[in-house]
């Protein structure tokens, strides 16, 4: 008898790889779609101000998820109760708080600076769990956060390091920096996440916290700022976001995550500044200067050098 292994056959093949096509293109689908916000966000600043735009993004995102959210929290009051404060905070935190400092940060930077720079959002990831976990941070997670640090500098600066000493920072560059470490402390409260809801009851509930967070300051906004303008451009803006930026998007990365594990989607995140550079180039009339590569080349290379790390 022989005891070498059996070659997969070629009609196995064929058809296990329909499995593994659906997922990732689910994924794919995901980082496009998450692409899009960035690049409509800077399409209509001038219309929509930031509070306003993710106010109403949220709306109808709830609106969508409502008829499959409401049956399946029916009889989970008491725990919604129990549970307020973290739902509160998640929606303060990923809901209103970091979406609204990306708005208000597209409207004095490129997209291409703004898409770029948030590929060192699972650096912040690290750094907020250290902060509050006091989860041990490796050596190649130190390196790495530093490295992916320098790449925003470049794109801060616009390649021009000698800049840094007289401190002439972009303020939207900086706005959207701010909104890094929002996302971290999002991602640590998410682990606390309660597992009485399943994650459409969770996509809702904190939608609807994120949305009280928010009523007050769009009222605000609306009245000492700027009221949104509406338009065929501005509603079509807003439905795009709700749709397929929040529900499509968090439906297809779920589906994505559950099937090639979350270690292999984490890697298809990379392709959010990709596809956001590409659609504001195209779109936008943006360009891609080499400062630009240098700084993606660095963050990228820290984000790799951070999670490749083994972490007991």
């Amino acid at each position: 008898m022989s005891s070498a292994r059996a070659e997969p056959t070629t009609t196995s093949r064929a058809t296990a790889r329909p499995n593994l096509f659906l997922p990732y293109t689910a994924l794919v689908v995901t980082m496009l779609c998450w692409a899009g916000n960035w690049v409509l966000g800077r399409a209509i600043r001038d219309a929509m101000p930031p509070i306003a735009l993710n106010f109403w993004r949220w709306v109808v995102a709830a609106l969508i998820v409502a008829p499959v959210a409401l049956p399946r929290l029916r009889g989970k009051g008491a725990a919604i109760r129990r549970h307020w404060a973290l739902l509160l905070g998640l929606g303060a935190t990923g809901i209103a708080l970091f979406q609204v400092l990306v708005y208000a940060g597209l409207r004095n930077t490129a997209t291409v600076n703004a898409v770029l720079m948030n590929a060192a959002a699972p650096l912040f990831i690290i750094l907020c769990t250290w902060l509050v976990d006091r989860d041990r941070a490796s050596l190649r997670q130190i390196a790495g956060l530093l490295v992916s640090f320098v790449g925003i500098v470049v794109i801060i600066e616009r390649g021009d390091l000698a800049a840094i000493g007289d401190f002439r920072f972009d303020v939207g560059d900086l706005i959207v920096l701010t909104a890094m470490p929002v996302s971290g402390i999002y991602a640590v409260l998410l682990k606390r996440r309660p597992r009485e809801f399943d994650g459409v009851g969770l996509l809702f509930l904190i939608s609807v916290a994120g949305l009280l967070v928010l009523a007050p300051f769009v009222l605000a906004e609306a009245v000492w700022f700027k009221a949104p303008t509406l338009s065929l451009a501005t509603v079509a803006g807003v439905l795009y976001l709700g749709l397929f930026a929040s529900v499509l998007a968090y439906v297809c990365w779920n589906y994505g995550v559950a099937v090639v594990g979350p270690n292999r989607a984490g890697f298809m995140i990379h392709l959010l500044p990709a596809f956001g550079t590409l659609l504001a180039v195209l779109l936008l009339g943006e360009e891609v200067r080499i400062y630009h590569l240098i700084g993606i080349g660095a963050i990228l290379a820290g984000v790799t050098l951070a999670t490749s790390s083994r972490i007991r």
